[in-house]
């Protein structure tokens, strides 16, 4: 294997994210000071990777780590619903934004961003993938990019040259976290604006609806 762990050496600046992550309880709580929409609304260089109409009234903004278990329990049992009951009939616009927690996480969403260019259900897909694929990624975080890199298509030059030599994509992701920690106050993952009110945490499927179904009247 080429790839050493010199491919996660990113500058990560994890200060303040350690007592986050796990303390915060996972509630759903209205936006005590509310940012502009113009902040929230704000995508980073890389642009966003989203799905849905952009006519839809309710836009859901998620960012989420990688290697968050929150966030892969909710790829898997609750943002499926989400699409079919909402994303797919035009009545939700949902974006997700990267949020790394870690190395690896930021390593797997630049794999991610690497592969699907600017192809957004590519994208999507391999980050389904990576999700259902966590546990590989805690226990041999190389030996899994490695994998998945692959099965999409990339040499193992080419995945290296992504995760370890694209300056662009690693800040893109970086400036965006930067923003949502110091702008909007984003302290862990997964957290969501749904029109704006914040919605923190392992969240149900009905507890979205709750939120989702007025919005769709106004």
């Amino acid at each position: 294997m080429n790839i050493t762990r010199r491919t996660f050496t990113a500058a990560l600046s994890l200060t303040g994210f350690a007592a986050a992550l796990g303390l915060s309880p996972w509630q759903l709580v209205s936006q005590a000071n509310a940012q502009t929409a113009a902040e929230i609304n704000q995508a980073g260089e890389l642009g966003d990777m989203a799905m849905g109409s952009k006519d839809a009234p309710v836009t859901i903004i998620e960012y989420a780590s990688m290697t968050c278990p929150h966030c892969a329990s909710f790829t898997k049992d609750v943002f499926p619903q989400i699409k079919t009951n909402y994303i797919d009939t035009g009545k939700v616009r949902f974006i997700f934004r990267e949020f790394p927690l870690d190395q690896v996480a930021l390593a797997a969403s630049a794999l991610a961003r690497c592969v699907a260019k600017d192809d957004a259900p590519k994208y999507f897909a391999i980050i389904d993938i990576l999700f259902k694929q966590q546990n590989d990624l805690a226990s041999d975080a190389l030996g899994t990019i490695n994998r998945v890199g692959k099965q999409a298509g990339f040499s193992e030059q080419m995945i290296k040259d992504c995760v370890q030599n694209d300056p662009k994509i690693q800040k893109g992701i970086l400036d965006v976290r930067e923003h949502a920690y110091s702008k909007l106050k984003v302290n862990s993952t997964p957290f969501f604006f749904v029109n704006g009110t914040v919605v923190k945490g392992d969240i149900s499927f009905d507890a979205f609806e709750k939120l989702i179904k007025p919005l769709l009247k106004s």
